[in-house]
């Protein structure tokens, strides 16, 4: 197909137009000396910062963006939005002095994936006291590791902000498969929105974006294809939990905007390639609240890391990747002169966009969005019949949502929740724990039977399209540890759809005693998601080896994502010293309670 210099007007839907007059003005950045101003049809040639080497000098102060028409605040690294790449190498000892310029609020750094002492992973009241304004920090750590990962603020809502950027650690041995050249792949979401009022806003109006509730239409239709009986048992299912099935997440494409590697889709970031090249495309995803679907229209991706860590290549048309996550992915262009890079959030109300070409300027026609996916019980974790392989789950007993307030919901085992299980890996028994029974901050529970590894997710199946999965993952080296864990923690994911409230096992972090690990111990952590939400779960400091529906080793992962309904259980060494941080990668659940300390200590 022959390249054209501008798209197609049956591939830009009404919505995704909005989105591209948003970018087409300004798409660039406000330094110290004024607004810097760059027209989007010359956006397409920028790149991110790279900083290379192992002392670096990085100042987090504010800036004026103009990604959508009109300037905002922000939080910049060195006046960048995106943050500069850092480009380290494995073995390597890197100090990094950050800078806070910031007028009136402290600051910090987490780098994420990276293993590192306690005191150097930039968690605020964990790692340290954050960086108050005018001050600095020095970090300073060796690196034991390599491949892809990035690096945000621990502090408030300033990732939201624009304070992230991506991390390549190169290896010291060669990788296990070729490429040419490369691409890092940032995706993020914006708003012009102050974060903290966007936060108070999910507080006061949590389903405020979601404007795909169902009509009394909807109702008639479909009375009549699957009968009035199984119509109202529906809605009175949907009704008591508070929640209709469109609500898949708690920000969308009508707040949000989004980016790839800090430009709009009007922006059109362009990747170089030659053809007949094996390029790696290294995929970020920096979002606040946005998982989103990756697809490259007339090209196969060979995914060959997932988190950082090496894989067994798998080959996919399409992918979804969850808040903090990254994979790597090898593509070979060749006959055409452009291809779209297309990541449409999940519930599909926009997208970022990009295109790799053999020069700047060329496009590729832009897809629509898919249909818009609608949840069902069974993704609830509440559907009897087997609809997605593993994904049957136990039906609930007397529905959700109100009934909890009354003592819970269903026929549910109650026990401790630090309390060793018995069972092992995704096999083992659901115990909800005393936190979640008449929790007024926790609004249902679920029932799940398995993890669903083999379940690409909503809005994804029987697409056309191959899709990875996360049993498609599988690391190239063995369990590093080698040992059975010797203790089992399970922990529920907990939450109230209506009060924007979350937690752990009902008890949201401001209230939670920390997880206490032995030094140099092996343990399973088991999660249940009781929510209807998605949540991607991440521990610092330490690797989350994920079991797959056997309790056998899977695949290294430092984020584990847990679709609503699910157990998904992995291993976990604790070889790292210190008080960690331990939550839901979604900044607003995360600042919404979903969030623990994890504190690793020598045994007495």
């Amino acid at each position: 197909m022959t390249s054209s210099s501008r798209i197609p007007p049956r591939h830009a839907p009404a919505l995704d137009r909005r989105r591209f007059v948003q970018g087409l003005a300004f798409a660039g950045l406000a330094g110290g000396s004024g607004l810097l101003r760059i027209p989007a049809h010359a956006a397409t040639a920028t790149a991110p910062q790279v900083l290379t080497g192992t002392a670096f000098d990085l100042a987090i102060g504010a800036s004026e963006v103009n990604i959508t028409g009109r300037a905002r605040p922000a939080i910049t690294v060195n006046g960048s939005l995106p943050a500069p790449l850092l480009r380290w190498r494995e073995g390597d000892t890197v100090t990094l002095r950050v800078s806070n310029h910031l007028a009136d609020a402290p600051t910090s750094v987490h780098w994420h994936g990276i293993l590192l002492p306690a005191d150097m992973d930039g968690v605020p009241g964990m790692s340290f006291d954050g960086i108050a304004p005018g001050e600095s920090w020095l970090y300073r750590f060796t690196l034991r590791q390599s491949g892809t990962y990035w690096y945000h603020s621990h502090s408030m809502f300033q990732e939201q902000a624009g304070l992230y950027g991506a991390i390549i650690v190169d290896p010291l041995q060669p990788p296990p498969f070729h490429y040419d050249r490369e691409h890092v792949l940032l995706l993020s979401d914006w708003t012009d929105l102050d974060p903290a009022a966007l936060f108070r806003r999910l507080k006061k109006a949590p389903s405020y974006d979601n404007h795909y509730k169902r009509t009394v239409g909807d109702f008639l239709r479909d009375a009549r294809e699957d009968g009035l009986g199984a119509t109202l048992s529906d809605r009175g299912m949907w009704g008591r939990m508070r929640m209709t099935p469109s609500d898949l997440s708690d920000v969308n494409g009508h707040t949000y905007t989004y980016l790839l590697n800090g430009l709009p889709p009007a922006g059109n970031w362009t990747g170089l390639f030659q053809p007949g090249e094996k390029v790696l495309l290294r995929l970020i995803n920096a979002g606040a609240m946005t998982y989103f679907d990756v697809r490259i229209p007339g090209l196969k991706m060979t995914v060959v890391a997932a988190d950082g860590q090496y894989v067994h290549p798998v080959t996919v048309d399409e992918l979804r990747i969850a808040v903090a996550e990254t994979y790597d992915v090898i593509v070979e262009p060749s006959g055409q002169d452009a291809f779209t890079i297309f990541a449409q959030d999940m519930g599909r109300t926009g997208f970022a966009r990009g295109t790799l070409a053999v020069r700047h300027g060329l496009v590729a026609p832009v897809p629509v969005n898919d249909p818009r996916p609608l949840l069902t019980m069974e993704d609830m974790g509440h559907g009897s019949h087997g609809a997605h392989g593993a994904h049957a789950a136990t039906p609930m007993e007397g529905g959700c949502g109100a009934a909890m307030a009354e003592g819970g919901c269903g026929a549910a085992m109650h026990g401790g929740a630090g309390d060793a299980h018995a069972g092992h890996g995704s096999a083992g028994t659901v115990v909800h724990p005393p936190g979640e029974r008449g929790n007024p901050l926790v609004d249902m529970q679920s029932s799940p039977t398995g993890p669903r590894l083999d379940d690409p997710g909503i809005g994804l199946r029987d697409n056309g399209r191959r899709v990875l999965a996360y049993a498609d993952l599988k690391s190239l080296f063995d369990d590093p540890d080698g040992r059975e864990p010797g203790r089992e923690i399970q922990l529920h994911l907990t939450g109230h759809m209506e009060k924007f409230a979350w937690s752990f096992d009902g008890i949201p972090f401001a209230s939670a005693e920390p997880l206490r690990l032995n030094y140099g111990e092996r343990m399973r952590i088991v999660l249940v998601n009781d929510t209807m939400m998605q949540h991607p779960i991440h521990l610092h400091g330490m690797w989350s080896d994920l079991e797959d529906a056997g309790g056998a080793f899977q695949v290294r992962k430092h984020t584990i994502d847990m679709p609503p309904g699910t157990r998904r259980s992995y291993r976990v060494r604790a070889d790292a010293l210190g008080r960690w941080a331990y939550h839901c990668h979604l900044l607003y659940h995360m600042e919404g309670g979903m969030m623990r300390e994890v504190r690793v200590e020598e045994s007495a």
